[in-house]
């Protein structure tokens, strides 16, 4: 009896060995796996760098926008400020022209007395 179930234990281990042993054709299987992950990784990555690039291009882009938008708005106001001043100067000599105005119109006035 001890015998016949030493007979069936081992045959038992020896199957249980057998089935969980990869054939040949299982490794080839997950090299094959592994070569698709690997392509497919690699793809990611260009994928990836191509993305890096086009966002490089496109911040470069938006940078040179924006500095053009600030020299726009720093001459814009240059203008304001330039033209800010040629008004007072137009106020100043309305100013001066109203005062002479009234000078020769008081000088007028009195030479009109005599």
């Amino acid at each position: 009896m001890k015998k016949s179930l030493l007979v069936i234990s081992i045959m038992l281990v020896l199957a249980i060995v057998a089935v969980g042993c990869a054939t040949k054709g299982d490794l080839e299987e997950v090299q094959a796996r592994e070569k698709a992950n690997a392509a497919k990784a690699d793809q990611a990555a260009q994928d990836a760098q191509a993305a890096k690039v086009t966002a490089d291009e496109a911040m470069l882009k938006a940078n040179e926008a924006v500095a053009r938008a600030e020299e726009a708005e720093r001459r814009a106001a240059e203008r304001e400020r330039i033209a800010e001043e040629k008004e007072r100067i137009a106020e100043e000599k309305a100013r001066i022209a109203e005062e002479k105005a009234k000078q020769a119109d008081e000088m007028f006035k009195k030479s009109m007395k005599k």
